[in-house]
Parts: structure tokens; sequence; C-alpha cells
């Protein structure tokens, strides 16, 4: 390909080229998505489509650095295989010579687009969207060496976020409660719940977002800002520890979001009791050996709650059916209570098999039942121009109670 004319920024390479520079892939990345866009090299062409549709939508990015270094080793390339650089490209490169400093680099948070690209037939979101993309704007931290772990874009969050996309009718009419919050994790779940209240009838009782981190969940109220999510009360305001934002989506989506403050170490029993989610996320929450006492508490509480909840409900509504002589009612209900029972979902890359196998021990004794599902339900290659994405080290668990 040779022509910028040919280059369609909603379908792919020239898709592929725009997401991964709005989600601040490496520039290495981006220059070899060029030359495919080129056929081989970064022709004049596409230069003019990386002006056109990156650079000057470079507002929705905003980190300055990141746009530095990427202009930079575009020109280097260009030059390197002694073609001819756009003069609006040497430039903007000039304007950022003067304007930046050195020691700026590297440094704060930034807004990445992270853009879940949906092909023909994948899932009924591809026939909604014009561009066949759902786009989750993410404030996040660049650099988890100075901290802000919490607000950092994880491999495994990423995978479950697919996950969430590609198996919508796992998490219809559900109530959800994240044990940790992972941004793009929780934002691919609102956004897919927001989205599914639009194409069909779609209702989700509640969504619970939990952190033990105060700065984290500020982070959080940005980000539901950034997706048009509007708060109903700022509960940052405060200032005790206790964060309960009620959220709304501006889409009319009566479905009520909460972020919490919520630490394994110290989260009373009573105050875990308190939700009973049907579906539990976490995404790399198996780390710190120190923690996962804690987080296997926290686990089968809230695994058994909805499960007891369910099968006394079961109970007294089969007994009055029964009553009634409406047995083959009664057998249904008992089908579709059953299908109410909690499961958690947790995608992890386990760094260290000792750390991991200590979980497995826990999650014994807590009477809990891991399972492996990675190998059957594998979602679908939704980020597939991100070459810092590789989901192919990532395990995808089940947890259940045994009780």
């Amino acid at each position: 390909m040779t022509n910028s004319d040919e280059l369609d920024p909603s379908f792919p390479p020239g898709l592929h080229l725009v997401s991964a520079f709005l989600a601040m892939e490496p520039s290495d990345s981006l220059i070899s998505i060029a030359r495919a866009c080129g056929g081989g090299i970064v022709s004049e062409n596409v230069q003019k489509f990386i002006w056109d549709h990156c650079i000057n939508q470079a507002a929705a990015i905003g980190y300055a650095p990141y746009l530095k270094n990427f202009v930079k080793k575009l020109i280097f390339e260009v030059e390197s295989t002694h073609g001819c650089v756009l003069d609006e490209l040497y430039e903007h490169y000039g304007y950022y010579m003067t304007s930046l400093k050195e020691d700026s680099f590297g440094r704060g948070k930034a807004c990445k687009h992270i853009s879940f690209l949906f092909t023909d037939g994948s899932f009924e979101l591809s026939s909604c969207p014009k561009s066949r993309k759902l786009v989750v704007p993410l404030n996040c931290s660049l650099n988890m060496l100075e901290g802000d772990t919490g607000c950092s874009v994880w491999p495994s969050s990423l995978y479950l976020s697919e996950f969430i996309l590609s198996f919508p009718d796992r998490f219809t009419n559900k109530t959800c409660f994240e044990v940790m919050n992972m941004l793009v994790l929780a934002l691919a779940w609102l956004e897919l719940v927001f989205l599914m209240s639009k194409l069909r009838s779609f209702h989700l009782l509640q969504v619970v977002l939990s952190d033990g981190d105060l700065s984290t969940l500020a982070n959080m109220k940005l980000n539901l800002g950034l997706n048009n999510i509007s708060t109903r009360m700022d509960a940052l305001e405060k200032c005790d520890k206790e964060l309960n934002l009620q959220v709304k989506s501006d889409t009319g989506s009566n479905s009520e979001v909460q972020c919490i403050h919520l630490s394994w170490e110290s989260a009373a029993e009573a105050e875990i009791q308190e939700f009973t989610p049907e579906i539990v996320l976490g995404a790399d929450i198996i780390y710190d050996p120190a923690c996962l006492p804690h987080l296997v508490r926290v686990l089968a509480t809230l695994l058994k709650q909805r499960q007891v909840t369910s099968q006394t409900r079961n109970s007294n509504c089969q007994e009055d059916i029964l009553n009634e002589g409406r047995a083959e009612e009664a057998e249904n209900d008992e089908q579709a209570e059953s299908m109410k029972t909690p499961v958690g979902y947790i995608a992890c890359v386990i760094r260290n098999i000792d750390t991991f196998n200590c979980f497995l021990d826990l999650a014994e004794q807590g009477d809990l039942t891991i399972t492996d599902i990675t190998d059957t339900a594998r979602p679908l290659k939704l980020l597939p121009y991100m070459s810092s994405y590789d989901p192919s080290s990532i395990r995808l668990f089940t947890v259940t109670s045994k009780c």
C-alpha cells in the first residue's frame, strides 16, 4: 500500500495505526505498523496519514514527551531509508525540542485511549458502532516504578476486559463486585453495560468497584467522567475514608455503580457481607503472599453470600409453588435459581509458582474451588494492534464456593 488515500482509519491497517497511537504503544511498534501501511517503507503518503489522523489528534493524548519521542523516531525511520520527510514533522519536532525539558520525560499521568476492535460477527456490538470499535479513555500512570500501580494498565486487566466483552451473556442482568480497581477492566465492564442497554433489554442491578487506596479510587472517579458516566454524589470531598459514589449513565441506564474503599486486611466481616454479588472480578490480585489470607477471606465471604440467599429464596419459592401443585414450574425456577450461584473470574500472570500454590492451598482451606478455564473460554482478540500486550502468559480462573 503506497497511497494514504487508500488508508482508512476505520479499517486495518490504518485503524491499527491510529489505535496504537491513541493507546500510546511503544514508538517502535507504531513505526512497524507504519511500514506495513506503506508496503515496507514509511512513504510520504503514510506520513501524511499519520499527520492527519494521529498527530493532529494528539489533543486526545496530551502527553508531549511521548509525542516528541514518536516524531523523532518517525523522522529517523524515513531518513534512514533515504525518504523525504514532511516539513510538518520537522516543524513539529523543532517545537518539542524548544518547549520540552528532558526532566519531564517519563513522569506523571496521561490519557490513553484503549480501542477494543470488533470484526464482523465477533459480537453484537460490532453491528452497532459505525467504527466497529469501543474506545475507553483512561487517565493512567506511565511509570509504575514511581508508584501508582493501581492507576496503571496491567495486561491481566486487558485480558479480563476482553473476556467481559467477548462473553456478554455471562454478565447480563448480573450484579458485579470488583475486588481491586483495575482501570481497563472496570471501564470495559461499564461501557459494556451502558452500550448493551442501548442494544437490547439489559439491566444491571449494581456494580461495585473497590480498592484499598483512596488515590486510586479518585482516579477511577476521573475516568468515569472521561467515559461520560456522571456521578450523582462526590464523596471524594469528604474527609473520612469511606468512598461511595453513586454513578448513573448519561444514556439513561438505571444501573448503579459504587466506588468503595475496601482494604482486604482491615475489612470487617459484616462490611463485606453487605454485598451479595453474582459475579466477582479480579485481575493480577495473586501477587503478595502476605495478602493472600485476607484476599481468600474476602472472596469466600462474597461468593457465599448470594448462594445462601438464592438457596433460601429458592426453598421458599419451591414450597409455595408445590403447595399450589405446580411442580413443573418449581423445577424451572430451581434451574433458574441455580444459575445465580456466584462465581469469581480472576485473570493473572503466575510470576511465582510458590505464591500461586499458596493461594490454592488457602483457597482449599477456605472452601473455594479454583478452576482454570483459560483453554475453554478464550476471549476474542480485540486488541490486535497492541504489541505491548501479550495474553499468552495470562491464565483465567473461576472461583466458586463449596458451601
